[in-house]
């Protein structure tokens, strides 16, 4: 019997507007009318096994990104669960995790601690990012001095020598010229070429999700529309989306 490594049961996640929310009510944990809130993943249930490499598609805004971000634990279920099932999970998204205020070298530091590394481990690794980052001397310059490329690439350089038992990808397989992105698909594939890594991965580029995924779960409006084998599903999704 196959290992699930992610379940998720009834997931719901709602964004509330900003001009809703009242310091009132936030200091004494009062919800806002559940009319005034938006929902954005709506009752999605799945599990991916050990080992499985799932790719989810949808158009912009179906609410894709917010759920990797709740099985990142970024954001919190409003109902549902999600259930890691004691794995290490780490978020590979532009925009996610670091401090803009540091330099590349010091993010490096503080993401592998937050995954869970002793400062010797990622030491021992750190000559590996900064080689495959290949963003030079802004390695030792602030963060928020970084194009979107060159942040992704560090990004990726982080989760793929920082090996978890969960990989989420959020739309970075696409950043960077056409070389940086044939040398992360091919770091993608030896990592998940280790059967005891999960992956799931949110990605435009369908050409990529055929070729590396076993699953693939169409989001719509915050709700699944389709979930199974990538080669049906993606066909039928590209038609969708002409």
């Amino acid at each position: 019997m196959s290992e699930v490594a992610i379940e998720v049961k009834n997931l719901c996640i709602d964004y509330r507007p900003l001009k809703n929310i009242s310091i009132v009510k936030t200091l004494f944990h009062k919800k806002d009318d559940k009319e005034k809130a938006f929902r954005a993943v709506k009752n999605v249930s799945f599990e991916v096994e050990k080992g499985e490499i799932l790719g989810i598609v949808g158009k912009n805004g179906s609410g894709k990104s917010t759920m990797l971000r709740a099985l990142a634990g970024i954001f919190r279920p409003d109902e549902g669960s999600i259930d890691l099932k004691g794995n290490s999970i780490s978020l590979l998204s532009i925009g996610v995790g670091f401090n803009n205020e540091m330099s590349g070298r010091e993010n490096i530091i503080i993401s592998g601690m937050l995954l869970g590394f002793s400062k010797e481990q990622i030491e021992e690794r750190m000559d590996s990012i900064i080689e495959f980052a290949e963003i030079g001397e802004f390695i030792d310059m602030p963060v928020k001095t970084y194009s979107s490329g060159m942040y992704s690439k560090l990004a990726f350089a982080i989760t793929a020598n920082l090996e978890t038992d969960i990989i989420l990808v959020d739309e970075v397989l696409s950043v960077g010229d056409e070389r940086f992105k044939k040398k992360s698909l091919n770091k993608m594939k030896e990592l998940i070429l280790d059967k005891n890594r999960t992956v799931v991965i949110v990605s435009h580029d369908l050409n990529t999700l055929k070729d590396l995924c076993d699953k693939i779960l169409w989001i719509h409006e915050g709700e699944i529309r389709e979930y199974g084998k990538p080669q049906e599903i993606l066909e039928r999704y590209r038609e969708f989306m002409r």
